[in-house]
């Protein structure tokens, strides 16, 4: 509900800004600086994107996770979506996610505020409801060996069960 509530007021603010700067320049040069921004937005967004492709590409031929090129397409995505909306503000901040300085700045004051939130407790560990994972140890009979127990090697098969969502599970 905060985030609901959030996203209102910044929709209000940006089109009071714009209505306001409108008012002042004018109709035409307001929709020139609209139709710009989206234009601009567009250019960068794609030659952003190429890089942030060709980089994630890079580590996962070298065998890593590429989580930093997984946020920037996020954020190039956000600023995109943001620099096609109608509004200075959120040209500004659409504009901010697309340039790589300004995106690590944002990346940490995203960290810090995540950061925050679960110290502080309103942030939950796991979001699984009751049909999701079961994480309780089986007792007695069900209990499993001890090839089970100990780690998974590459050379062995991975043994388990597999229970879809949208099948009822039935109990052995």
């Amino acid at each position: 509900m905060p985030v609901l509530i959030v996203i209102s007021l910044f929709t209000l603010l940006d089109f009071v800004v714009l209505f306001s700067v409108g008012g002042h320049i004018g109709l035409l040069a307001t929709l020139l600086l609209v139709l710009l921004t989206g234009i601009g937005g567009l250019h960068l967004i794609r030659r952003e994107g190429a890089h942030t492709f060709a980089r994630a590409r890079e580590r996962l031929n070298a065998g890593e996770v590429p989580s930093t090129e997984l946020f920037t397409g996020a954020a190039l995505i956000f600023g995109g979506a943001l620099l096609m909306a109608p509004g200075f503000l959120s040209d500004a901040l659409g504009l901010a996610c697309l340039i790589p300085d300004a995106r690590r700045l944002l990346f940490k004051l995203l960290a810090w505020l995540g950061l925050k939130a679960s110290v502080s407790g309103t942030q939950s560990s796991s979001t699984h409801g009751a049909n999701e994972w079961n994480t309780q140890r089986p007792s007695g009979s069900q209990r499993r060996s001890r090839k089970a127990d100990r780690p998974h090697t590459e050379d062995e098969p991975l043994e388990g069960d597999f229970i879809a969502h949208d099948e009822p599970f039935h109990r052995r």
